[in-house]
């Protein structure tokens, strides 16, 4: 007979009624607990005394779930999963507190489903008037711990888990060796418990909230109630610990914004690739990168877009690159890319072109559409070096000479370039040197009226009397200057002194202006103005004596920061000169929007008189609108001169009257000019004259 046909002759044999009301008056308490709703639905009256309920119906009216703890709500849902799962049948020690009084019962739990089909659970609990404090203080203690604690038999079975052990399972049945991901590690654990010793691990888990990282104490002991030997094994989750402690690990030699190796991983790995390709006899390309541009991202869009920027050339980097070789991030807007030529097929050049051809097409940065190009340098082991110091400083020179020539390609080292760069680094400790050593000299071309050939001003230009090489022009050292930023510095020298030596020409009675020129790099000087502004004050120089010459590219793109520190400038008195007209990007219709006095029309167009005579004539007559005087440089023939005057230029300079002289000539040239100027004067027959250098 089934047990269902036997359930079936029981209910025909007894009135269920009467079956129910034995129920209510034997001394165990029973009671039907609903998961979902967290209330007891049924209690006999053994159950009604357990509880302190008046009545079923007072019984039924408690919310258990408004204090129930964690750690018994997850111990329920163990419960109700088992019970889902199998005719599963537990025995535990737990304390109740109906009314806030604590009662301790051992208590059978079973599952028992209810009219509607849901999974409800069937207690039949006794009071345990005998547990002794500190026992119920542990398996309390057992019940509420996060710690995860289990008891395994030899064999790896379980024999206990508390329930943030019970939690944690994938399966209830599941062994101590299927527990850890790595058998390696659960063969360690068990031969160390088999051995008699205590052991603790950190290891991957097989969890029921994925694989996750456990501190592992495991020891000898015995089961208590069979008395053989087992393993009790407790559980502390670190994987957040153990993920941060990964993440130092990985950080400390990847860049924290692009996730990219950095420096550090480099010294570590970056010898063992030059080994290999040395001793595999195959080349090792490497490619020094830098972002054209991008202090200007920083500091127009703000640094957070500049982050972007760089996390965004990172990934299409290394996602071009691939396993093919490694990317890393050295600082700043610099990648060095290790590309190993296992195949001996890779075409240098080529694939530097490809890594510039990546940003062909612009990016959209946080809603800020950016064009970015490359700078790129290249050395190849074992060619340019065998070493990483050696590759990685050949490699940086040929950056360096890719990022000067200001265009998007790839310049691959040689001792040539070596050279070259050496000796501009030599020339830079020089320009130091001079300027510490005061080995610069001011020298002045004169300018002239063309009407009367009167000296009117000069213009004040540097040279430098190299102790070997003697006296050098700029050609030969301010491009370098310009290069490096020291223009800034030997820009302030020149700017002093020429104010400081107009002061000693007006003492001597030369009354005219001096000319300084400023190039665009020194207006990245944000103190540039305040020190011009300063100048009298500091050398007792006229600030309506002195004049400064600017190119049309310091205009280019009709920046409000440049006029108004031009229109500073011409309050203080100072004369602002436009120099090398007509060679620049000025737009002539906003020329009169700057406080310009002079405009001095570039040299190629006084030598090629025969076919820019056309424009030559309209800049003079530009001149003539914008009420601005106009001066002629390099004029070097009598027919040059003899045009400026037929078409009515101001004033003129160059090697025709005077190559640029030192201070002292500059004044006995002056003083002639001026007997000059006053025999002619006796002679003057109210004609413009031309007058010749003796």
């Amino acid at each position: 007979m089934s047990l269902s046909e036997a359930g079936t002759d029981l209910l025909d044999a007894i009135d269920p009624r009467e079956l129910l009301a034995q129920v209510d008056r034997i001394a165990t308490a029973m009671w039907v607990y609903d998961f979902d709703r967290k209330r007891i639905v049924w209690g006999n009256r053994s159950a009604l005394d357990v509880w302190g309920a008046a009545s079923l119906c007072d019984l039924r009216k408690r919310d258990l779930g408004a204090d129930m703890s964690r750690a018994v709500a997850e111990r329920l849902a163990q419960y109700r999963t088992d019970f889902l799962r199998a005719d599963a049948t537990f025995s535990e020690n737990w304390t109740i507190y109906p009314n806030g009084v604590p009662k301790t019962l051992q208590v059978v739990f079973r599952g028992l489903r209810l009219r509607d089909g849901r999974m409800a659970m069937l207690c039949e609990g006794t009071v345990n008037h005998d547990i002794r404090p500190e026992t119920l203080r542990s398996a309390e203690a057992l019940l509420h711990t996060p710690v995860m604690i289990s008891l395994f038999s030899r064999n790896g079975a379980p024999l206990y888990r508390n329930p943030a052990s019970r939690a944690s399972q994938i399966d209830a049945d599941l062994s101590l060796h299927n527990r850890l991901v790595d058998a390696s590690v659960a063969d360690a654990l068990t031969g160390a418990l088999d051995y008699g010793s205590d052991c603790k691990v950190v290891a991957q888990t097989r969890t029921s909230r994925g694989i996750r990282w456990h501190e592992i104490t495991a020891r000898v002991c015995r089961d208590a109630v069979t008395g053989v030997p087992a393993y009790l094994v407790s559980e502390i989750d670190v994987t957040e610990l153990k993920e941060t402690q990964e993440r130092a690990r990985f950080f400390a030699d990847h860049d924290i914004l692009t996730g990219l190796p950095n420096r550090v991983f480099l010294q570590a790995h970056l010898p063992k690739m030059i080994r290999t390709a040395v001793s595999d006899a195959q080349n090792l390309f490497l490619y020094f990168l830098d972002l054209n541009g991008f202090k200007t991202v920083n500091d127009t869009l703000g640094h957070a877009i500049g982050d972007l920027l760089l996390k965004a050339v990172a990934g299409r980097l290394a996602g071009f690159v691939a396993e093919r070789g490694t990317v890393a991030r050295l600082g700043g807007d610099e990648f060095l890319i290790c590309m190993p030529d296992r195949t001996g097929t890779l075409n240098p050049q080529e694939f530097g072109r490809q890594l510039i051809d990546l940003f062909l097409e612009p990016m959209d940065i946080g809603g800020h559409v950016l064009q970015t190009t490359l700078a790129v340098g290249l050395s190849i082991c074992p060619d340019d070096g065998a070493d990483m110091d050696t590759l990685m400083r050949h490699c940086d020179l040929a950056l360096f000479e890719a990022k000067s020539d200001r265009s998007s390609k790839v310049t691959a080292f040689s001792m040539d370039l070596r050279q070259r760069l050496e000796e501009k680094v030599t020339l830079e400790k020089d320009l130091w040197r001079a300027l510490e050593r005061d080995e610069f000299v001011l020298f002045y071309q004169p300018r002239l009226s063309v009407k009367t050939g009167e000296i009117v001003a000069a213009e004040a230009l540097i040279r430098w009397q190299h102790p070997e090489r003697g006296l050098l022009g700029p050609g030969s050292f301010i491009p370098a200057c310009e290069e490096t930023g020291m223009i800034i510095n030997i820009g302030e020298w020149v700017y002093r002194n020429v104010a400081r030596q107009q002061t000693r020409m007006q003492e001597a009675g030369i009354d005219i202006s001096l000319s300084i020129n400023l190039s665009p790099r020194q207006f990245s000087d944000p103190d540039l103005i305040d020190k011009i502004l300063h100048l009298p004050e500091e050398t007792g120089c006229n600030p309506e004596r002195l004049g400064f010459e600017i190119t049309e590219s310091v205009l280019l793109g009709d920046s409000e920061a440049i006029r108004m520190a031009l229109a500073r400038m011409k309050k203080r008195g100072y004369q602002i000169i436009i120099d090398d007209f007509g060679t620049g990007y000025s737009n002539l219709a906003y020329l009169q929007k700057y406080p310009i006095d002079v405009l001095k029309i570039d040299q190629t167009f006084i030598r090629d008189l025969k076919h820019t005579a056309p424009i030559t004539r309209l800049i003079v007559s530009l001149g003539q609108v914008l009420k601005v005087r106009i001066v002629a440089e390099g004029v070097e023939q009598g027919e040059e001169l003899d045009w400026l005057v037929e078409n009515g230029c101001d004033e003129y300079q160059g090697f025709y009257f005077s190559r640029p002289v030192p201070f002292d000539d500059f004044a006995r040239l002056y003083a002639a000019n001026r007997e000059r100027q006053e025999l002619l004067a006796r002679m003057r027959d109210g004609q413009g004259l031309r007058v010749l250098r003796s």
